[in-house]
């Protein structure tokens, strides 16, 4: 589920965004919280080596993989936002399947979009722009 249909938009990309907090202790929970969800590079040939693990996580930064729950984008740093706790200010909490979560607020999801200047990102911002003046903050 994308933050953006959360907001209300109709697009789906079917894939998650999950923005992680780069802490040592924080990484050895993500890594055992995907590990039986069998995570893997996307768009890499199959068998080539990779091992799922703490030192994978601290040697990279943003990861667009496969699991079996589905594609998955985990970043470390967002493209004109920042890494997690540089977001928190900009984050409000929500609820989807019985699970609280933050999410990025409307109004810097449009600024995130804008940042990182590729096509699929720029497609939705008339309409993200449009929920925002529904909501009577622009």
């Amino acid at each position: 589920m994308k933050v953006a249909i959360l907001h209300g938009s109709a697009r789906s990309t079917m894939d998650v965004d999950v923005v992680y907090c780069r802490e040592a202790e924080n990484i050895r929970r993500l890594v055992a919280a995907l590990r039986p969800y069998a995570p893997y590079p996307r768009d890499v040939p199959e068998g080539l080596p990779f091992h799922w693990d703490d030192r994978t996580i601290k040697l990279g930064l943003n990861f667009t993989l496969n699991t079996t729950l589905g594609p998955m984008d985990l970043l470390g740093d967002v493209p004109g936002g920042g890494s997690y706790v540089e977001l928190l200010p900009f984050a409000e909490e929500t609820s989807a399947f019985g699970v609280s979560f933050q999410v990025v607020k409307l109004e810097k999801l449009i600024a995130l979009k804008r940042a990182t200047g590729r096509a699929k990102d720029l497609l939705p911002l008339a309409e993200l722009t449009a929920l925002l003046a529904d909501r009577g903050s622009v």
